[in-house]
């Protein structure tokens, strides 16, 4: 089954500073039928003007990863993590039982655009960590960026669950195959592409159950998120 969330229907503030858009319930807004997928419980598409972003603020019991689209993002968290993530990049935060953190664009002239993600750990209560790595994204495939095991050079998370993405040209087919009970959710990041059958396009996203597979074929150049989930 498939369950499609249309770009224009997401939650949407444009705060001038920032100009965001949510797939799940998040801050202001909030929609019942729309407040978690699984443990996947925040895509936010993020817009951040030169100079701006997010001062200190608290979060606990979170797997937050960042992943830049273009542009830049200075972070800094009470555990000692900070550096700079650009696209080629994947920051990973746990929040655990509790963190301070803070991102700012550094650039003076080029926003920042980027997709923060929320999963729930499997425990609360973990000591907090940061991590942030290099990592090539597949280039006419999925590359498997995020897991629970960090295997392949994934950054480790806690939760039983899988982050993939790939940067997907016409003609060039992505497959990835679901084990019995587990599902899965799609974000078009950029582009547009057909996932088991049905057409995404910029900020969609469909979640998959009860399928074994998840079919990806590009329209567009395309750059795709896919979550392997329990």
């Amino acid at each position: 089954m498939l369950t499609i969330r249309r770009s224009s229907e997401r939650g949407h503030f444009d705060h001038g500073w920032l100009d965001t858009f949510h797939t799940f319930s998040f801050g202001d807004y909030h929609d019942p039928q729309w407040m978690s997928f699984g443990p996947l419980r925040v895509i936010n598409e993020d817009v951040v003007a030169p100079g701006a972003g997010f001062p200190k603020h608290p979060h606990r019991d979170m797997e937050i990863v960042t992943y830049i689209l273009s542009g830049a993002i200075d972070h800094e968290d009470s555990s000692g993590g900070k550096g700079t993530i650009r696209p080629g990049e994947v920051q990973a935060m746990s929040a655990g039982r509790g963190i301070l953190h803070s991102e700012y664009n550094p650039s003076k002239t080029e926003p920042v655009h980027l997709l923060q993600i929320w999963i729930k750990p499997r425990e609360n209560g973990l000591a907090p960590r940061y991590d942030q790595r290099a990592i090539r994204v597949g280039e006419g495939s999925l590359k498997l960026i995020a897991s629970a095991d960090g295997r392949d050079g994934a950054i480790p998370i806690h939760q039983d669950a899988e982050i993939l993405a790939g940067k997907l040209k016409p003609g060039a087919r992505a497959e990835h195959e679901l084990k019995p009970q587990r599902r899965a959710w799609v974000q078009m990041a950029r582009g547009s592409a057909k996932v088991n059958g049905s057409e995404l396009n910029p900020g969609d996203g469909v979640g998959i159950t009860g399928e074994p597979r998840v079919t990806i074929e590009p329209i567009s150049d395309a750059e795709v998120l896919l979550f392997d989930l329990p």
